[in-house]
Order: C-alpha cells, then sequence, then structure tokens
C-alpha cells in the first residue's frame, strides 16, 4: 500500500509504501477513493493544540503513536472481509464512520463513540485515510454513499458530521432567529447548507477572509460580515434581528470567542467546534448574568451519522467545495490549508 506518513510532528508528512494491512475477525479493508484535508490535520502534524498561557497539549503525551497516517475523512470500496464481517457489496463506495472507540467504556455503551476516552480514531490512533488502503474494525463504521461522489461525500465524515451534531445542539432556536455561524471555511460552508436541510433561517456568517465571505453568501447564507469591524457586534445583531439567540464558533480562537459572547443575548447557547486555540476571554461574572450556555461540541455520534446520510442520500444536504489532488500532494496541500489558499475542501485521491 501507498501511504502518505507523520514520522515525526513538526516535520513533513513522509512518502511510505508498507505491506498491505491483513485482515481478522470483523476487520474490513478498503480501496481508498477519497479522503478529505482537514485543518485538524494540520495540529496533528504540529503534534499539540494551542491551550493559551504559554500551555499547550502534547498529542504523544495523549497516546498518538508515531509513524501514523493521517485522514479522518475516508471514502472506499471493500476488497478485503474478516470471516465475522458478514457479506459486503464490492461495486459501491462507503464513507467510513471515523470516530472509533473502544468499545467497552460508559460512553461507547450509550453509543457516544466520539467520547471514548481510550479513543481509536482514523487519522489519529490508527491509520488513516492518507493512503490506498485503509483497515477498520468492523462493518457498522461503513455508509453506503448512494449517488454521491467519492469526493463529495468524503467531507461528510468530518466537516458534515461535526457541523451537524453542533448544529442539534442548538436546533431549538434555528427556526425562530439565524444562528450566528464563525468560519466560513469547509466546515462553514458545510453548516449553511445543513441549517437549510434542518429547517433554520438562513445563517449570520462570520469571516475575515472577503473570499470566503462570497463563498458564504453564494451557499445561501442570510449575510457576510467581516469579524474584524469595529462594528462587527452590531452588524451581526441587525442581522439577526437583535442579539443572537446560537453562536457556532467554528475556528475557537479567543478573538472569535470574544465576539461570539459579545454578540449573543441573554440565554442564548454558544457552541465552540474550533480548535484554532487559546484561552478564555470572558469575564466570568458575565456568564451568569447573561444566562449563558458555553457549549463543547467535538464531532458527532454514529446515531448522529447515519441521520446525517440519510439526508445527504436524499439530496438535503448542500455539496461542498471541492478541488481533488494526488496523494503524494498530501504536504503540499496540508500547506496551502494552513496558507489558507483552500476555499471548502481538498480532497487526496489515490
Amino acid at each position: 500500500m501507498k501511504c502518505e506518513s507523520l514520522t515525526e510532528f513538526g516535520k513533513p508528512l513522509v512518502s511510505q509504501h508498507r505491506p498491505d494491512p491483513e485482515v481478522s475477525g470483523s476487520e474490513v479493508l478498503l480501496r481508498v477513493t477519497a479522503n478529505g484535508v482537514c485543518h485538524s490535520d494540520l495540529h496533528i502534524r504540529e503534534g499539540c493544540y494551542n491551550l493559551g498561557h504559554g500551555q499547550t497539549l502534547s498529542f504523544g503525551d495523549r497516546g498518538m503513536k508515531l509513524p501514523l497516517v493521517m485522514g479522518h475523512e475516508p471514502v472506499g470500496r471493500v476488497i478485503a472481509v474478516g470471516p465475522d464481517a458478514g457479506e459486503l457489496e464490492r461495486d459501491k463506495d462507503f464513507v467510513v464512520y471515523p470516530w472509533q472507540g473502544c468499545g467497552e467504556c460508559h460512553q461507547c455503551k450509550a453509543g457516544l463513540e466520539n467520547y471514548c476516552a481510550a479513543p481509536r480514531y482514523l487519522g489519529m490512533f490508527a491509520d488513516g485515510g492518507y493512503a490506498d488502503r485503509i483497515k477498520i474494525p468492523h462493518p457498522r463504521y461503513l455508509f453506503d454513499i448512494g449517488d454521491i461522489s467519492p469526493e463529495l461525500a468524503a467531507p461528510l465524515a468530518c466537516s458534515g458530521l461535526t457541523t451537524f451534531s453542533a448544529l442539534k445542539k442548538v436546533e431549538d432556536t434555528i427556526k425562530a432567529a439565524p444562528v450566528m455561524i464563525i468560519g466560513a471555511g469547509g466546515l462553514g460552508l458545510m453548516a449553511i447548507g445543513l441549517v437549510k436541510a434542518m429547517g433554520g433561517l438562513p445563517p449570520i456568517v462570520v469571516d475575515i477572509d472577503p473570499a470566503k465571505r462570497d463563498a458564504a453568501l453564494k451557499a445561501g447564507a442570510g449575510a457576510a460580515i467581516d469579524g474584524a469591524a469595529e462594528d462587527a457586534v452590531a452588524q451581526v445583531q441587525a442581522a439577526t434581528g437583535g442579539p443572537a439567540l446560537a453562536v457556532v464558533d467554528l475556528v475557537g480562537a479567543e478573538p472569535t470567542a470574544s465576539l461570539a459572547f459579545n454578540a449573543v443575548g441573554k440565554g442564548g447557547k454558544i457552541v465552540i467546534v474550533g480548535l484554532f486555540g487559546g484561552a478564555a476571554p470572558w469575564a466570568l461574572p458575565l456568564i451568569p448574568v447573561k444566562a449563558l450556555t458555553i457549549l463543547g461540541s467535538y464531532v458527532g455520534s454514529l446515531s448522529e451519522f447515519a441521520e446525517l446520510m440519510e439526508l445527504a442520500r436524499a439530496g438535503k444536504v448542500a455539496v461542498l467545495p471541492t478541488e481533488t489532488v494526488d496523494l503524494e500532494e498530501a504536504e503540499n496541500t496540508l500547506n496551502r490549508l494552513e496558507e489558507g489558499e483552500i476555499v471548502g475542501r481538498a480532497i487526496l485521491t489515490p
């Protein structure tokens, strides 16, 4: 198998050839047909999250082992199955749910493998989709993509699921007032279409990049506002018809967290999804004074992915702008993503 492997944190990926994985038990081997390049992959390549106050969270200290094949948005075709995996069709593409847990802890038994304390996430704690082969532990993680092309289905595993799960947390308000979405990258553009699929009002999108604001308007945003503008909060509240009822922060930086806090109204919700980094900038007394709910949202559950894929196969999820690149261009693609040169999603095609 060919793969692009992370062999040292903070260093470029290395092209490798490895023996094809062998399957046993309920395992399934896929030939990868597409894999999205996610912003989280930049953090993985770096080896840490920025926690603010000069602190970082080291992935190596949290159990991430190298060498590692990154990539958590894989689509592929079945080429081998273990004796306990059952019969699987070989002539169709499946998108893989990558947020796999240990299967034994309380969270996993509750159907929340994405909250597992001993995770086996693809592309993080198990080899992922920056390759032409990928092995998964059980066919329950495979979802038929129907008539969706592999390059459009791949981002559903992270961009789609992450935004869908975050929006589910504010679903009770999106029909009453436009949700404020911070960030118009791959997740933000996906969120715009998902709000529509969920019956919500056109969202108000905030981004400092004019090209991404234009993309958000083309995707159906009700307004696109420059987050760096001095009157950004006033613009948002004018567009939402008053203080926002809900904010989904897909960036997760100190300036965006501050903007979200200032724009949301009393009794509102802020859902933080992005992992850009930093420390919380809020004055603690204002959290109870504004009666705010501040939530973290990390990817999504297997049942939420099943719900999302049902919407996607029915044609109710707007497609994300994508560009396809060769697998060997993975490192260059990460660099372009880091420089903000990619609108939507870049898709590796082995």
